[in-house]
């Protein structure tokens, strides 16, 4: 296995120790050195000796010392190599029986949290040796966290591949317009609906999935009341109690729509292409998680499109 770091030259990157990356990890993870050292179960004194001497074999500062502390660009280079090391330490671990489990961090977004990917999850409850850590994050920006070495993979938006990385498409994920009937009898004029007027929801300042209905609608503005919903369960039960209407995981809503607790509003559809990004790395628990990750999308999303 070769890492490409860079501008590190060959010397010093043979002069890093796993301790010494685990220590540059930990602060970026928990933002101090003293909680890096109650991660590590060592001292705040050792972890500043280590990354010390990181520091001098790098030939460059990798953490700015503040409340909290931070990891440089340059630190962020081997932010990524400590994970990649600690994931293949904790696979040569397992197979040694010296390690009870290996952990995986995984970028998800909340819809597909919410519908499909719990069918991953069930998975790797099936395998008792691997940690799943879980990073709730929009699609379109969940690349971000790859590219900073926070997750070995990540459902993303984005079919363009992060340096070293590898994708392939899942499928697409389908969004449609639904409200209870009570509130679509309030706002119904005619044979429509008065779009410009009626509270709508948004999941946080990044979707764009009801202002973009809108838009296609001749609509350049959302209405008044907006509804700033960060939960995917919450939101969804939001408009199942009439609070507005929102475009909603067609997955989440078949049962209440079947039922007539939910009504679409009309037929136009979002299908958002999903692409499962991960690490290039020789790992059996990444590639088993990728597997479940392909299993359950191709039972749940829309084909992906040709190419």
């Amino acid at each position: 296995m070769f890492f490409m770091i860079d501008q590190f030259c060959l010397t010093s990157i043979m002069e890093l120790n796993p301790a010494q990356l685990d220590a540059l990890v930990a602060i970026a993870e928990s933002g101090s050195f003293d909680g890096a050292a109650r991660a590590l179960h060592v001292t705040p004194s050792a972890i500043s000796q280590r990354i010390r001497a990181l520091e001098t074999s790098a030939g460059q500062v990798l953490v700015t010392r503040g409340t909290p502390c931070r990891v440089t660009g340059h630190g962020r280079r081997l932010v990524q190599l400590g994970r990649q090391t600690r994931l293949l330490y904790e696979e040569a671990g397992r197979e040694l029986r010296t390690a009870t489990s290996v952990a995986v961090a995984v970028a998800v977004n909340a819809d597909s949290l919410s519908t499909w990917f719990r069918e991953v999850i069930a998975g790797v409850a099936g395998r008792r040796d691997t940690a799943l850590r879980l990073y709730v994050e929009d699609q379109a920006y969940s690349q971000d966290l790859l590219r900073s070495g926070d997750v070995l993979a990540a459902v993303t938006s984005d079919p363009a591949a992060v340096q070293g990385c590898t994708v392939e498409p899942l499928g697409a994920l389908r969004y449609v317009p639904a409200a209870t009937p009570q509130f679509l009898d309030h706002w119904r004029r005619g044979r429509g609906f008065d779009w410009a007027a009626m509270p709508t929801l948004v999941f946080n300042d990044k979707d764009d999935l009801q202002p973009e209905l809108l838009r296609r609608r001749g609509i350049a503005q959302l209405p008044r009341v907006v509804h700033r919903i960060p939960s995917s369960a919450d939101f969804y039960a939001a408009v199942l109690l009439g609070l507005g209407w929102a475009m909603v995981p067609s997955l989440q809503a078949r049962d209440d729509l079947a039922a007539g607790r939910l009504q679409r509003l009309s037929r136009d559809v979002t299908d958002v292409p999903l692409f499962w990004q991960r690490w290039r790395l020789d790992s059996s628990a990444l590639a088993d998680l990728s597997a479940d990750v392909r299993a359950a999308a191709r039972r749940a999303l829309r084909p992906p499109a040709a190419t």
